[in-house]
């Protein structure tokens, strides 16, 4: 059974909470298996004080039975199966929660009928979607919200271990002045960063380091959801499920590579990427995975000069990642040995940060000219160019050098160090990558008129 996981802060909290009070369509919350969704909704829920009835397509299969004919008929009928199903009188405020709809993905075709009709408020959850939903034929475009959800970035954990909001707000003051952090506090997080790669953000893996302080209880619940993974492979033919399961189980060697691309050989010495390209999308599909693709042009738009077949594969989970390096591993990490190789870890932590920050789609750069660059990102307006380095050698970095004397404005390099600038190069701590996010708008406003147009 899942731990008790009330001190957990999540960000999505404050969409839910939105939502509850003021939304009027729909809301689906969708991400990898055991981020937290079904949690999230149901505390939520309790804490607004808001009537709700739970379906469960997993844990109650026998609902199919109850909804997929009903489906067939018309949606009046659907409704009084419902409220049937519901062993209870709702009331015209009642939340309806569909969970686990990816056994029952046919249910967003109605969603459409069901916030028209208005009388109950609908929220669904479900892992695998973009998987499952993706052959749907009906959208319920405006008619109902998404909120994506991963594992808890490196802010939530560092919240969830008792980091206060005031000092939050002062590193993040030191990120935008380009200023030095304390000394101390600047050791303390870089050590407790050190454990965000062991413990990864996945909500049952921190509440069970907050519970015990022990290691090897994370251990347990990462090989718990890799095998929940495994068994999402199981329920596909024979040839699908071993290219899902050979290619999750190559992510680790692959990423400890000097280049940490992805290479279709390494599967098989006669492997062409058409061959391996699903099994690649359903991982990413499924949150499971996270793929970063090779540019050939460091310039905006990234996605013109996009690889689709030369690229890294990063875990969603850095924890995740780790345990499957194994328990050396760990204990050199705790040790922080210099002789370890942390980049594979390093660099999945930045994967994962940046996406949960609403980078949806993560590049990198490399040519024999100028060399690689770890991460290249569009942010505030421009392309931005990010080294992710875990050792001392934290300011070589020649590609970053050429660009950003000819190219970029500015460039980031994060590393155990602390804050420091060189020209337009800024150097940043490893833990300050949870203040870079997309969260761009539009500013300019306008109206078009063509009423006055005659011919």
């Amino acid at each position: 059974m899942p731990r008790n996981l009330h001190m957990l802060y999540r960000k999505a909290s404050k969409q839910i909470n939105e939502w509850i009070d003021n939304g009027k369509e729909a809301l689906l919350v969708t991400g990898a298996r055991q981020v937290g969704k079904s949690y999230l909704i149901r505390e939520s829920l309790k804490a607004k004080q808001r009537g709700f009835v739970e379906f469960n397509f997993i844990k109650q299969p026998k609902l199919l039975s109850v909804f997929k004919p009903a489906m067939e008929e018309d949606e009046k009928t659907f409704l009084e199966n419902l409220r049937v199903a519901a062993k209870r009188t709702l009331k015209d405020d009642t939340i309806i929660f569909f969970d686990e709809i990816q056994e029952f993905k046919e249910i967003v075709t109605v969603i459409k009928f069901l916030v028209e009709h208005g009388k109950y408020k609908y929220v669904l959850s479900g892992s695998l979607l973009g998987v499952e939903l993706r052959d749907l034929r009906s959208s319920p475009v405006g008619y109902m919200t998404t909120i994506d959800m991963y594992p808890m970035d490196l802010e939530e954990f560092y919240l969830a271990n008792g980091l206060g909001e005031d000092v939050i707000q002062s590193l993040r003051d030191c990120y935008e002045k380009k200023l030095p952090v304390s000394d101390y506090i600047h050791g303390q997080l870089i050590d407790a960063f050190y454990k965000y790669l062991i413990i990864g953000g996945m909500p049952e893996a921190v509440q069970a380091f907050k519970d015990t302080g022990d290691y090897n209880q994370v251990m347990k619940v990462h090989k718990k959801i890799s095998r929940e993974y495994k068994r999402d492979f199981t329920k596909y033919e024979t040839e699908k499920k071993l290219k899902l399961i050979n290619t999750y189980n190559l992510i680790p060697a692959e990423l400890n590579q000097k280049n940490k691309r992805y290479v279709f050989t390494d599967l098989d010495d006669e492997l062409h990427f058409d061959r391996y390209e699903n099994s690649f999308m359903w991982l990413s599909d499924a949150g499971v995975a996270l793929p970063t693709y090779n540019v050939t042009e460091a310039e905006v738009p990234l996605e013109a000069s996009k690889k689709s077949n030369l690229f890294k594969l990063f875990l969603s989970d850095v924890g995740m990642l780790t345990s499957m390096y194994g328990t050396s591993t760990i204990l050199k990490l705790l040790s922080k040995e210099k002789e370890i190789n942390c980049g594979a870890m390093f660099e999945n932590f930045a994967a994962q940060e940046l996406r949960a920050h609403g980078f949806e789609n993560l590049y990198y750069f490399n040519n024999k000219k100028h060399g690689e660059v770890d991460f290249l990102i569009e942010y505030r307006g421009d392309a931005l160019p990010l080294e992710i380095k875990s050792g001392k050698d934290y300011q070589s970095h020649s590609a970053m050098s050429y660009f950003c004397a000819n190219k970029f404005p500015r460039g980031f390099v994060f590393s155990d160090y602390n804050v420091s600038v060189a020209g337009n190069i800024f150097y940043y701590p490893i833990y300050m990558l949870m203040f870079v996010k997309n969260d761009e708008e539009i500013e300019q406003k306008g109206k078009l008129d063509l009423s006055k147009l005659s011919i």
